[in-house]
C-alpha cells in the first residue's frame, strides 16, 4: 500500500502540470488534450510493439479498456467546452465533482460500499474546492448548457475511474494505458476535426509544451496512477486526485507568477484534509483489508 500511496503522490504532481501548461495558452485546448493523449499513446504503441509486451486477458477486456479511453476522452472534451461556454472556474468546479459521482454509483452498484471516512471527507475536499474557487463563484453559478456539460465531465471522469478500476483488477497497467490512451486519442481525433481545430503550425515553445503534457501529464502520471488504482479502493482514489488543484496552483504560483490568495491556501488545506480522512482506517478494518 506505501508504494500505491507513492505511485500515486509522483502521479497527481505529474498531471497537475497539465492546466499550468494549458493556461500558458500555446495551443488550444481541444487541441492540447488530443497530443496529450496521442503522444502517450504512440510511445506505449511502440513500447509494447517493441517488447512484444501487449497483453489482453479476452476482446472484452480490452473493448472495456478502449471504452475507458473514451470515458476519459469525453471528460477532457465536456470540460474544454463547458469553460468555453461559461467560465475556466465553473467548468473546473463542476469537473472536481467527480468524487460524488464515484460515491453515489459506488453505494447503488458496486458491492464494496464507500465507508464514512469517504463521506466525511468528501465534504471536507468539496467544501475545499468551493472556498478555493470562490464562494462568490459558487453563489452565481450559471444554470446553462455549460453548466450541464460540466456536469457531464464530472460524471465521465467517475465513469473512468470505476470502470478503469475494474479493468485493471483483470489486466496489466502497461497492457490498459496502451488501449486507454490509443482509444482516447482517436475519440479526441475526432472531436478536433468536428470542432474544426488546429493540428499543426505552432511554435517551437508549442510543440515542447505538447510534449511535456504526452509524456510527463499522460504518459507517466498515469501509469503510476493506474499502479495504484490497482491497489487502491476507487472512491479513495477519486479523492485524492482532487489534491491536483493545490499541486497545480503551487506549480502554477513556481512557473506562470500565478497569486496564492488567502482562499486558495484555506481552500487547500480543506482539500488536503478531506483527503486524509479518506485514508483514516481503524486498526481492525485495516488489517482485514490487507488480508483480502
Amino acid at each position: 500500500m506505501k508504494k500505491a500511496r507513492i505511485a500515486l503522490f509522483i502521479g497527481i504532481l505529474s498531471i497537475s502540470l497539465f492546466p499550468v501548461i494549458v493556461a500558458m495558452k500555446l495551443t488550444p485546448g481541444l487541441t492540447s488534450a488530443f497530443y496529450r493523449m496521442a503522444i502517450a499513446a504512440a510511445a506505449l504503441l511502440s513500447y509494447v510493439t517493441i517488447t512484444k509486451s501487449l497483453k489482453v486477458p479476452s476482446v472484452q477486456t480490452g473493448l472495456l479498456a478502449a471504452l475507458c479511453g473514451v470515458l476519459f476522452a469525453a471528460d477532457i472534451a465536456f470540460w474544454n467546452l463547458s469553460i468555453q461556454l461559461t467560465t475556466a472556474t465553473q467548468g473546473t468546479l463542476l469537473t472536481n465533482l467527480a468524487p460524488i459521482w464515484v460515491g453515489v454509483i459506488a453505494f447503488l452498484f458496486f458491492k464494496n460500499k464507500p465507508r464514512r471516512s469517504f463521506w466525511i471527507g468528501t465534504l471536507f475536499a468539496i467544501v475545499g474546492i468551493v472556498v478555493f474557487i470562490g464562494i462568490d463563484v459558487f453563489l452565481s453559478l450559471s444554470f446553462d448548457r455549460g453548466f450541464t456539460l460540466g456536469i457531464f465531465s464530472g460524471f465521465f471522469y467517475a465513469l473512468y475511474i470505476l470502470l478503469s478500476k475494474e479493468v485493471l483488477n483483470k489486466m496489466e497497467v502497461v497492457s490498459f494505458i496502451t488501449l486507454s490512451s490509443t482509444s482516447s486519442a482517436l475519440f479526441l481525433l475526432i472531436i478536433n476535426i468536428a470542432a474544426k481545430q488546429p493540428l499543426w503550425g505552432f511554435t517551437s515553445a508549442a510543440w515542447t509544451s505538447l510534449l511535456i503534457q504526452g509524456l510527463v501529464s499522460q504518459l507517466l502520471a498515469w501509469l503510476l496512477i493506474s499502479y495504484a488504482t490497482k491497489r487502491m479502493r476507487a472512491t479513495r482514489l477519486s479523492l485524492s486526485l482532487l489534491s491536483q488543484v493545490v499541486f497545480a496552483s503551487i506549480l502554477a504560483w513556481i512557473f506562470i507568477d500565478e497569486v496564492i490568495t488567502i482562499e486558495k491556501a484555506i481552500g487547500g488545506a480543506l482539500i488536503l484534509l478531506g483527503i486524509a480522512i479518506t485514508f483514516y482506517e481503524k486498526k481492525e478494518v485495516r488489517k482485514a483489508y490487507r488480508k483480502l
